[in-house]
């Protein structure tokens, strides 16, 4: 890590110490998306298709308006990911139980497959730099990354984490 990042006891991030921490988290994010993004390429597919088949993986039946607001994406551009999903079959709607008109996203066993195996290549990033860190600085880099969510969201981002660990503990128990 930078020194100047590292060795400020004043308190107050200077410019230069913010924009090293600007250009480290470019330089983290595009290692940690380049082994999804190979294998994205073997289908086709971009982060964007990611980012659906992530969350739509993380909570069975999610709603597309649900999606929508969770990537802060139009309409239209959700439209053009989903549409080659459902045609590779990934991803299928189904018809909502109380609102036949509402349409509820599902991975197919090849989607979750797909799913998996993208999640498995950020994990294994993710416990090895967690793995090389003392537990109060993996503390601190979950505290950094949820105070960059804006203050408005970090309820809503809170609670969907906590509805996908449940259902994450569901799954997991015996029968």
């Amino acid at each position: 890590m930078p020194a100047a990042v590292l060795h400020n006891t004043a308190g107050d991030a200077k410019d230069g110490e913010v924009l090293e921490l600007v250009e480290l988290f470019f330089f983290a994010y595009r290692d940690f998306v380049r082994d999804a993004d190979r294998l994205l390429e073997t289908y086709g597919f971009g982060r964007a298709h990611h980012r659906v088949l992530h969350f739509v993986d993380r909570r069975p039946g999610l709603s597309i308006a649900a999606l929508l607001d969770i990537l802060r994406i139009t309409k239209q551009s959700l439209n053009r990911v989903l549409k080659q999903l459902l045609d590779a079959g990934l991803v299928e709607a189904r018809e909502g139980a109380s609102d036949r008109r509402q349409r509820l996203l599902f991975l197919t066993s090849l989607g979750e497959t797909l799913a998996r195996e993208l999640a498995a290549l950020q994990s294994e990033r993710f416990r090895r730099v967690l793995g090389e860190m003392p537990v109060p600085a993996r503390d601190a880099a979950a505290d950094f990354l949820f105070s960059m969510i804006d203050s408005e969201e970090r309820t809503r981002v809170r609670d969907h984490l906590a509805r996908a660990r449940n259902r994450a503990q569901r799954a997991a128990e015996p029968l």
